[in-house]
């Protein structure tokens, strides 16, 4: 297993909608590997392949953070989604960047296994709000995207002043 480095916004992979996984093969379940690794590495409870430069609908994620509890989705099919959470969020696609996200309480996935094989997915609470937001990325979208106008103009403002902050000798 190894650790992938991560795609950073404004990385050209994280804006495009990822391709249906067609072939369920040893490569796929190598990355799967790799994905939970590279996730832990980054102190992260989701990852989707997007973040690592692969263009394929697959994520994991494990809101507990506990090894031996990471869920594998491939080709998720957003079913249903009920009420109103709402959680301050981060992605390790966007560093340094945090803020609260209005998501659905309850959600239902239908996905595929690593083998093919149909699953699935009833959430809610935290991990609801963990599969909405690695399925936002296979979809294209950031958590930034969730926030309105006002407050991604003054994300994207905060982060550009934090970068020439940084960019600036002492």
């Amino acid at each position: 297993m190894s650790v992938h480095p991560l795609c950073f916004e404004p990385h050209p992979v994280l804006r495009a909608p990822a391709r249906r996984v067609e072939a369920f093969t040893e490569e796929l379940q190598q990355l799967a590997r790799d994905m939970i690794e590279t996730m832990y590495a980054h102190q992260g409870v989701g990852l989707a392949a997007p973040q690592i430069g692969w263009d394929i609908q697959v994520f994991v994620a494990n809101p507990s953070q506990r090894r031996g509890r990471e869920v594998v989705v491939v080709n998720p099919v957003l079913e249903r989604a009920e009420g109103r959470a709402s959680i301050v969020e981060g992605c390790l696609s966007v560093p340094n960047t945090w803020e609260k996200v209005g998501r659905a309480a309850r959600i239902r996935l239908q996905a595929q296994d690593l083998n093919g094989q149909p699953i699935v997915l009833d959430a809610e609470g935290l991990m609801a709000i963990v599969l909405q937001h690695e399925f936002d990325h296979l979809q294209g979208r950031l958590f930034l995207d969730r926030l309105s106008w006002i407050r991604r103009v003054w994300v994207a403002l905060k982060r550009t002043f934090t970068r020439v902050a940084a960019s600036q000798p002492a």
